[in-house]
């Protein structure tokens, strides 16, 4: 085969060689890269909020009218009118961009409203292909474009000179603050947290009328990020520091709820992940902690999330084992808890700036400022045009006949728009739009629209000037279409903001619960709790100003049961160990702060109640039960060990417990109080213990009519009061204010079991009954229905005397002692 070579190339073409140093072509070629990756791809605008790929995707779709009142279209399609038209790269980062626009847990506020699979949370299953899903404009989408065709924004050429794209969008809210950011360019990255849009508009709001506040004036309306997901958010510190410099961190934790998932399991329910974590990753990581060992705990783990209920994780937990020490394992060692690095990087007059809390706001209202003034400036140059083309028209109305006959006399257009321009003063812009006016318009009926015509538009222009001429008008005006904004779109705070985050990583909390001692708390209201320590706290003796009050406290240890005591004479098994442990003691703490309803625990029939706790496997003198019908019983305090749900006494058909209470000595001083405002008193050694079948024995003799309206068993009688609450059969419970007094106990003697007792309160004119009893150690304190103290009487050492009206109608009495047990509270 002959070899042939070939030919030398041309003279001129050597000529053009160039030598170049490749250091010198490699940074200027880089240099170029990353200016086009920072500027065009990566960070965003701090006046929208948007990435240019975002930008022009909202931009494309308002052009093609897929709004929210229009249907969805294909995503393929708006991905092609973007590429095509606007975006010259791949139309995977396209597609990618747009689906994260439409995740409700990506984005705070969604721009777009996807149809179909836009995947799930934390990126575990990937989006449907863009050919399957639709998608249109979410109405919050609608604020960030609307009035773009009002000359508010400047235009630019795309990328090949046919088409234009704003620079910016108007962006009616703090899109950057409310959505946030993330993205990684060459040499510096962004990554920004979502806000919640009515407190980022509402410090906006603040900044307009203020120019001078503070950040930590801001921060009273922006006190942390607010994160699509919810959670909770531990530690404020590095929050501080992101609104101050731009830099910060902070700690992330899924929300986690203690409850009893089966009669004898209590497990760890997680509603709500850290921003971006994904369930699957919270699962693998979980059984592969718990298969390596290092994990305890954990007998099972489900995953019952869906779509009507949303995420929902169960994680079972082990008999024995402390639930607060296994979350904090599971927040140290899984994605239950994250760190997010707040690293606020944005363009600011296309420049790459660090932003704290305040200059974000800043750029975002000299931006919405400088939109709203050339939106007013537009609508006034449109208005001004349309009245002079009425006052025209009003001109050829008034000479109707001439102008006509002037029309007619001419020999083309341009003559008779001469004619008009010079015999009635006229603009060329007005004789032409007289011209072009048809003769069925110059009517008396047309001349009243152009009349009214005229007056709106002239008063608008007298608007819009005074606007423009005003920079408190305009601020006002930017600040009310803000509100209004908010007004419409904003929604309740979902992540919680905490000082710290729970126990410390230093502290050491057993994993398996030790048998420590405890009181289990009873609210007057219903919630349950358990103390900390072996004496009650403060802050639960006594009877404080607000809603709440404790009715019952009773010593256990956290690894034993206690029994609720319902007035259908049922105790059921709760143990200690599920119930939630409530705060130290704290003025600043509203008693019972942190417990939980009984629904929560037990589940009740109908219209049953709960009156009372009992520690069970007790060895003391046991429990005293009474009635409505007067009966009293006496029964011990040892459970059936198998048994969740037992009977403690066998009710008569239409009676009902009204109180219990544990003997503590059996030396005690029973007590019922009826409501014909009858006492009986007498020593608990009256009444003989029986089983838990019995139906006791008569206490108090009743007469027609009358009903047992409290029982208690009062342990120091020397120290302790009665008040009583006398009012109409008729009037509602805590409607009318009727009268109280308040007797010292010693003063009632002691009488025989099934006796009728002794009169403890006489009524007054239109009084027929007693509404509220209650007997505990002095001083006395009242409450109110909204929470609020009401003064009661002083002692009236008379047991049979009369009360003194009130002032108010109270619903609850207690103790304000605090070095006091607790006695069970009166409540109507």
């Amino acid at each position: 085969m002959a070899r042939t070579t070939s030919p030398p190339p041309p003279e001129d073409l050597a000529e053009k060689i160039i030598d170049i140093d490749v250091s010198e072509e490699m940074r200027g070629s880089f240099l170029e890269y990353a200016y086009s990756v920072i500027y065009q791809r990566a960070l965003p605008d701090a006046r929208d909020g948007m990435k240019p790929v975002q930008r022009r995707i909202l931009y494309q779709m308002n052009e093609m009218g897929l709004r929210p009142d229009r249907g969805h279209v294909k995503c393929a399609r708006v991905v092609g009118e973007v590429m095509g038209k606007l975006h010259p790269h791949g139309d995977t980062a396209i597609y990618d961009a747009l689906v994260r626009m439409s995740q409700s847990f990506a984005m705070r506020v969604p721009l777009v409203d996807g149809h179909g699979n836009f995947g799930s949370l934390g990126g575990d299953d990937a989006p449907a292909a863009m050919r399957y899903t639709e998608a249109r404009l979410d109405r919050a989408a609608q604020l960030l474009v609307e009035s773009i065709d009002e000359d508010v924004v400047n235009f630019r050429p795309n990328y090949d000179g046919q088409e234009t794209e704003p620079e910016v969008l108007p962006a009616a809210f703090p899109n950057l603050l409310v959505n946030g950011a993330s993205g990684i360019a060459v040499g510096m990255a962004t990554n920004m947290a979502p806000h919640n849009l009515g407190e980022v508009i509402a410090a906006a709001r603040h900044l307009i009328a203020h120019p001078d506040a503070t950040l930590d004036d801001l921060m009273e309306f922006v006190p942390g990020p607010d994160l699509p997901t919810g959670g909770t958010i531990a530690g404020l510190d590095g929050i501080r520091d992101a609104y101050t410099r731009g830099r910060g961190t902070f700690r992330t934790r899924a929300t986690v709820a203690i409850e009893r998932i089966s009669p004898r399991r209590t497990g760890l329910v997680v509603t709500e992940l850290p921003y971006s974590v994904g369930p699957e990753k919270v699962i693998a990581r979980i059984k592969e902690l718990v298969q390596a060992k290092k994990l305890q705990g954990i007998s099972d783990l489900k995953d019952l999330t869906d779509r009507t209920q949303g995420l929902r994780l169960v994680i079972e937990l082990k008999n024995g084992f402390n639930p607060e020490a296994v979350l904090e394992e599971l927040y140290r060692l899984t994605p239950m808890e994250e760190t997010f690095g707040i690293n606020n990087v944005a363009l600011v007059d296309g420049q790459p700036q660090t932003l704290g809390l305040r200059e974000l706001l800043r750029v975002f209202v000299d931006h919405r400022l400088d939109v709203v003034r050339r939106r007013s400036e537009f609508r006034r140059t449109k208005r001004e045009e349309r009245l002079h083309l009425v006052a025209g028209l009003l001109v050829a109305l008034l000479n109707i006949d001439q102008v006509i006959a002037l029309i007619r006399e001419s020999e083309d257009t341009a003559q008779a728009r001469e004619r008009l321009m010079a015999t009635f003063e006229l603009s060329d812009t007005q004789a032409r739009y007289i011209l072009d006016t048809p003769l069925r318009r110059l009517t008396k009926f047309d001349r009243l629209e152009l009349e009214t015509e005229r007056d709106r538009l002239t008063a608008e222009v007298a608007e819009l000037t005074a606007i423009l001429e005003s920079d408190t008008k305009l601020r006002r005006l930017v600040s009310s279409e803000l509100a209004a904004v908010s007004k419409e779109y904003a929604t309740p705070r979902r992540t919680v903001l905490r000082e710290a985050g729970g126990a410390t990583r230093n502290a050491v909390i057993p994993l398996e619960m030790q048998d420590a001692p405890c009181h289990v708390l009873l609210s007057s209201s219903g919630l349950l709790g358990r103390s900390t320590g072996a004496a009650v706290p403060r802050m639960y003796e006594g009877l404080r100003t607000q809603h709440d009050a404790v009715a019952v406290s009773v010593p256990a240890s956290s690894r034993s049961d206690i029994g609720l005591i319902t007035d259908l004479g049922r105790v059921i098994r709760v143990p200690v160990v599920e119930l939630p442990e409530l705060p130290d003691d704290s003025e600043d703490t509203p008693p019972m702060s942190a417990g939980l309803p009984i629904t929560e625990f037990v589940e009740l029939d109908g219209d049953e109640r709960v009156v009372s706790v009992a520690a069970l496997d007790n060895d003391g003198p046991g429990i005293a039960v009474g009635t409505a019908q007067g009966v009293v019983k006496r029964v011990g305090s040892d459970a059936p060990p198998n048994k969740d749900d037992f009977e403690i006494i066998n009710l008569k058909d239409g009676d009902r417990v009204v109180g219990a209470a544990q003997l503590s000595t059996g030396e005690e001083d029973l007590v019922f109080i009826t409501s014909e405002a009858q006492l009986l008193r007498f020593p608990a050694s009256a009444v003989r213990p029986q089983g838990r079948p019995a139906g006791g024995v008569a206490g108090v003799r009743l007469p027609e009519g009358a009903r047992v309206l409290w029982f208690g068993a009062v342990p120091l009688p020397e120290d302790s009061v009665v008040v009583t609450v006398a009012a109409a059969t008729s009037a509602l419970p805590g409607t009318g204010g009727g009268s109280a007094k308040v007797t010292p106990f010693e003063v009632y003697p002691a009488k025989g079991r099934a006796t009728g007792g002794v009169r403890c309160h006489r009524f007054l004119k239109g009084e027929d009954a007693l509404q509220l009893a209650w007997i505990g150690r002095a001083p006395a304190r009242a409450n109110r229905a909204d929470g609020k103290p009401v003064r009661l009487p002083d002692l009236d050492q008379r047991r049979d005397g009369s009360g003194e009206p009130l002032p108010r109608a109270i619903t609850i009495v207690g103790s304000g002692r605090t070095d006091s047990g607790i006695a069970p509270p009166g409540s109507a």
